[in-house]
């Protein structure tokens, strides 16, 4: 019956009576009696894409009738109330009566040219039930309509923008798309972190530089900050590698200027590109033993897309084995053309360890600066970058910014993506609290009222109730982004899903101490493909490992990942007693690792066949006490007790299972080689026939692969 249709049930989908669609079966030559009997499902189709076809016709030829002759399209429904009268060749005549009026919801412009023109107004979320409402049509019928479009919705289904115009196209209705007023702000929040074109007040007044250290992993980005401000930060680093978007600030020759360490590590590509794009210079940093690996081609893009100077450091002159001609050599290949070779780049040889050419370095980079006027006036409303965002312990929500124009102040009202806030506290790079920031200052806020992203921008509004109404409103809009995406569903979303539900599955619960290292992680984790097992992050979040998170592994079967982050005692016991495994990293490319193997770990090993020998059965035994035993001579490689083994009749296979024992003669054998002849004993399967071949194999465990 499943592939069979009720007439009742096919009816109710199009909004049709019974009746009525009976005669339309009638009509087109497929015998019903009654409106419970069943039709073929192929023949449903072809029903549902007449009426729907109909419909669209009936409206269409209702247009020019409307306006040239009332009357007569007002009693047009009468002329075919009798669908039964009909003759079959005109099947969609019963269609147009189902056709309801114009809806109420879409009017009719007067002043237009034609006379005709009607728009639909609606605000996404769009769900079946709204939209056919809208179009004064019942929900079934836009259901059939949309089955006829590949798209299997149910009522509630919001569907999106793209496919609602293209209903409402076939209506012959202009969708238009409502949105809600936004409150404007002094400042444009941007999302994407990019630098944006600012009017020019008349007041503005030189500002340091923001300096971006990129470069490889390992070749000493943080070690040479070290030396210029004298400090130890990469002793101080998990692995001697950054993992953050730190930021400083020194004093050079009575100038400032403003330092941004980024991650070299290909898992923080996004953050090194915030870096770029919160940067004024970009300092290149290459290993002159190592000279221009991947990252260093990441790092070259990110700060090339963003349209800041380069300068190169190369360092690690102190190493017995630099070799900076080669270095050079890879640079131009690379696109940069060194100043020494006759180009437009420097190419500073500078060694963190010992201090050589730091200072050309710092006054290639005072020249640099002094060449792009940097400029911004402290007096108008604060616009600054997220760098980092994380949930601190006695803190709350807290974020590392960039100032970028303006000055922010205590006290100030701030707006950052779906967050808002009074900053309580500023502290600088120095863990100094500090009353303002001015443009090119890093500085630590707090009193946002939840964890921002990474690479948002921070604005400062005059009124809260302001700034919490546009955050609000930001976060419904997320929400109704997320509620709207992926939800059309066609035959292709169906075969996929059913294909990953069969697929074994690792979930995951990701807890990271900042934004920039939880998205590494996420996207380092998508980057593990694997056809026999996918990695679902069912929940990520900053901050310590809690309570919640034990709960939700053990009802889901999880593993806890912490990056940075710690498990008070008492969650650590709760993970024992409910079974959940947490494990702590502070090195991204060790928690990739680990998450791997967990990976390889949920997969069986692959089961291989290795041939051993074949036989071939020339007699048939009858013994009293062991039932049949069959006479074969071994054709080639080996037979052994206990190996498995498959029968073949013409070539179809009959048995499968294991060699019980072996005779030659009297004599019970481990084994019998090529060329000899044997009794052989097959566990359970005494159906021999002379003719018959043996296969002998052996089962190996093959490590499962990713």
């Amino acid at each position: 019956m499943s592939d069979r249709v009720r007439v009742y049930e096919l009816a109710r989908e199009l909004g049709l009576a019974n009746k009525e669609m009976i005669d339309l079966l009638q009509g087109e030559g497929i015998e019903v009696r009654s409106h419970s009997s069943t039709i073929e499902a192929e023949f449903a189709d072809l029903v549902r894409e007449r009426v729907i076809a109909g419909r669209q016709q009936a409206q269409s030829n209702a247009k020019p009738r409307a306006k040239a002759a009332p009357a007569a399209a007002a009693a047009a429904p009468a002329a075919v109330a009798t669908p039964a009268t009909a003759p079959a060749a005109e099947t969609a005549a019963p269609v147009a009566p189902v056709a309801p009026a114009a809806p109420a919801a879409v009017s009719a412009d007067d002043e237009s040219p034609a006379g005709d023109s009607r728009e639909l107004h609606l605000k996404p979320p769009i769900t079946v039930r709204d939209l056919a409402e809208a179009l004064g049509r019942k929900p079934n019928e836009l259901i059939g309509e949309l089955f006829t479009m590949n798209v299997f919705a149910a009522i509630n289904q919001v569907l999106d923008v793209d496919l609602v115009e293209k209903i409402c196209a076939r209506h012959g209705v202009s969708f238009i798309r409502e949105r809600r007023e936004r409150i404007k702000v002094k400042a444009k929040p941007v999302t994407d972190g990019a630098p944006t074109e600012r009017a020019r007040t008349g007041h503005e007044r030189p500002r340091p530089p923001v300096i971006a250290f990129m470069g490889h992993v390992d070749h000493g980005k943080t070690s040479l900050q070290d030396r210029i401000r004298n400090t130890r930060v990469a002793a101080g680093e998990a692995g001697g590698i950054t993992q953050h978007i730190g930021a400083s600030v020194i004093h050079v020759g009575g100038q400032t200027l403003t330092l941004l360490d980024t991650p070299g590590h290909e898992a923080f590509t996004a953050m090194r590109a915030r870096g770029a794009n919160a940067t004024d210079i970009a300092v290149l940093v290459v290993a002159a033993d190592d000279g221009v690996m991947p990252q260093t081609i990441e790092a070259y893009n990110h700060a090339k897309a963003a349209g800041v100077p380069i300068v190169v450091a190369l360092n690690k002159m102190d190493l017995p084995n630099a070799n900076p001609d080669r270095v050079r050599l890879g640079l131009q290949q690379l696109g940069i053309q060194p100043e020494d070779w006759g180009g437009d780049t420097a190419v500073v040889p500078v060694s963190a360890v010992t201090g050589e050419g730091v200072e050309d370095l710092l006054e290639r980079l005072l020249l640099e600066a002094e060449v792009l006027e940097l400029d911004a006036d402290p007096d108008v409303p604060c616009e600054a970058l997220i760098i980092e965002a994380q949930l601190e312990a006695g803190m709350g929500p807290t974020a590392n910014v960039l100032v970028r124009n303006g000055t922010l102040h205590v006290g100030d009202i701030m707006l950052c993506g779906a967050h808002y806030g009074k900053a309580r506290a500023l502290i600088d790079h120095l863990g100094k609290r500090i009353t303002k920031a001015g443009p090119s200052t890093p500085v630590k806020v707090l009193g946002l009222s939840g964890v921002p992203e990474a690479g948002d921008q921070l604005v400062v509004v005059d009124d809260e109730r302001e700034a919490r109404d546009i955050a609000a409103e930001r976060e419904m809009q997320a929400r109704q982004g997320e509620l709207a995406n992926d939800r059309k569903v066609n035959l292709e979303d169906l075969f996929r899903q059913m294909e990953d539900e069969s697929r074994n599955e690792l979930k995951l619960i990701v807890k990271a101490d900042v934004r920039g290292s939880l998205e590494a992680i996420r996207d380092s984790v998508a980057k593990i493909k694997s056809e026999k097992i996918r990695v679902d992050i069912i929940h990520s979040g900053v901050g310590e490992i809690t309570d919640n998170d034990i709960g939700l592994a053990a009802a889901s079967d999880a593993l806890i990942v912490g990056f940075h982050v710690r498990a008070m005692p008492g969650v650590n016991r709760l993970a024992k007693q409910r079974g959940v495994e947490v494990r702590l990293y502070g090195i991204i490319y060790e928690l990739l690792g680990d998450i791997e193997k967990a990976m390889l770990g949920r997969l069986e090993p692959e089961m291989r066949e290795n041939a051993l020998g074949t036989a071939q059965i020339i007699e048939v035994f009858e013994l009293s006490r062991s039932g049949k035993v069959c006479g074969c001579r071994v054709e080639q490689g080996v037979i052994r007790v206990g190996a498995k083994a498959k029968v073949f009749r013409e070539g179809e296979l009959v048995y499968h299972g294991q060699i019980a024992s072996l005779r030659r003669f009297k004599d019970d054998v481990r084994e019998v080689r090529s060329g000899l002849e044997c009794g052989i004993r097959l566990d359970n399967f005494p159906d021999f026939e002379v003719g018959d071949s043996i296969q002998a194999f052996e089962l190996t465990e093959i490590a499962a692969k990713l």
